[in-house]
């Protein structure tokens, strides 16, 4: 039955059932009488709702707490073995693949490392190795926690592009810089991937899963808005605009810092990745006479430049060039943020990926007075600037989240096993009364 607002009894169960599972998600243990004034349900719904979870084994007895001047209430919990999800980061020098179970505790991992000799990342990402990179991973972590595939809730993965989708292909990856285009990836996942038909895929902007994670575990919770930038090779970023939506992935690194500057990977000039990304930044210094270690990958090698830019040996003198280098990224970095501010006067700017947090634990202090150079006077003072509380694994945890966030939203069901009957407005209201 439809009610005047357009909504149906099952569209109320739903969103019911979502908010009893989300306020135990993010604030529980807690007790039915509690669950009532945080979710605004009535008690009635609250018991209604609890008690389906419990049945299905979403919802758990967690001891119990004193009341005031009556009988102990019992405490709720996610049951964290009630589900499981595969949260996968295409990262640039390897593919993380991580297995959660509902609580996003960790259950198995496995890391793939992609060919970081080879300086053309068309050759680094070719398509048949990431997915096999992806197939075996899967099949790793699935075999190593002993869990059937069948308690996947669904399989999430983070990858540099943009992320488009086709009612024939799934998601579709656009990743210019990384020699990607138009690559079916989620068709291509369920051709070699050895899961049920019924397991989704949730692919999306590697940046835009970070931001997930910050918003959901890390340093963005509490905040209403958000920018969270992910520094690696290159350079991306997420606008949050609701702490419990997806936010939108921002292709930042590609907007035009310098007219006619240095080239960039995805072949424009001037962006902002051409100076700010890893691979530019160390590309500058070994120009201007910098010597990263030979054969090392990114990661090792922005170490080393760190190091020589900031001996640890007071008595070792600084390599100027790196320090000039590193000023000079800074600066640009500081531009950069000065063009979020203006453009989305948020609360608060988060820093992630694995170079942001090197470069970030080192010189944010001058990015931020950067910033406020070139931003506003009036939404500069009123945002701030962190580095991400999550570390190196925030992108797949926040591909994990995808999944999980679509199964809370759908009242904790897998999409296959939404209930088929329809039931009039007037019953929902009867059985509480009956429960009272």
């Amino acid at each position: 039955m439809t009610m005047r607002n357009g909504r149906t009894v099952r569209d109320l169960r739903r969103e019911n059932r979502t908010a009893v599972l989300q306020r135990l998600y993010f604030d529980g243990p807690m007790s039915r009488f509690s669950l009532g004034p945080a979710t605004g349900l009535s008690s009635g719904s609250v018991s209604n709702v609890v008690a389906e979870l419990v049945a299905e084994g979403l919802v758990e007895e967690a001891g119990s707490v004193d009341s005031a001047g009556g009988r102990p209430r019992t405490l709720l919990r996610i049951t964290p073995g009630s589900g499981c999800m595969i949260g996968v980061d295409v990262g640039e020098t390897r593919v993380r693949i991580e297995l959660f179970d509902l609580t996003l505790t960790e259950l198995a991992r496995t890391e793939r490392p992609l060919a970081v000799d080879r300086p053309n990342p068309h050759e680094r990402y070719e398509v048949g190795v990431v997915v096999e990179h992806v197939r075996a991973g899967i099949a790793e972590v699935l075999r190593t926690a002993g869990v059937p595939a069948e308690r996947l809730l669904g399989v999430g993965v983070g990858v540099p592009g943009i992320v488009a989708r086709t009612a024939e292909e799934g998601a579709v990856v656009h990743g210019q810089t990384i020699g990607w285009d138009a690559v079916p990836l989620e068709r291509l996942l369920r051709e070699s991937v050895d899961l049920p038909a019924s397991v989704p895929y949730w692919i999306d902007n590697g940046a835009k899963t970070l931001g997930q994670a910050e918003m959901w575990f890390g340093a963005g919770r509490g905040a209403r808005s958000a920018v969270v930038v992910l520094f690696g090779s290159g350079v991306g970023a997420c606008v949050v605009t609701d702490p419990m939506g997806p936010g939108r992935a921002l292709e930042w690194g590609h907007l035009t810092v310098r007219v006619r500057g240095r080239r960039c990977r995805c072949g424009a000039r001037g962006c902002l990745e051409a100076y700010a990304g890893a691979e530019a930044l160390l590309e500058r210094w070994r120009e201007a006479g910098g010597r990263p270690p030979a054969g090392a990958d990114e990661e090792t090698a922005l170490t080393s430049m760190l190091a020589a830019a900031y001996p640890a040996d007071v008595d070792r003198e600084p390599d100027a060039t790196a320090v000039a280098v590193l000023e000079e990224t800074a600066e640009y970095l500081g531009a950069g943020f000065g063009d979020l501010i203006n453009l989305f006067q948020p609360e608060r700017i988060l820093v992630g990926g694995w170079a942001g947090l090197q470069l970030g634990a080192r010189f944010l202090e001058t990015v931020k007075g950067y910033a406020a150079e070139y931003a506003l006077t009036y939404p500069a003072a009123r945002v701030g600037i962190a580095l991400g509380t999550l570390g190196p694994d925030a992108v797949t945890v926040g591909a994990a989240i995808l999944p999980l966030a679509d199964f809370f939203a759908r009242g904790g069901r897998r999409a296959e096993a939404e209930p088929a009957e329809e039931q009039p407005a007037w019953a929902s209201t009867v059985r509480e009364r009956a429960a009272h």
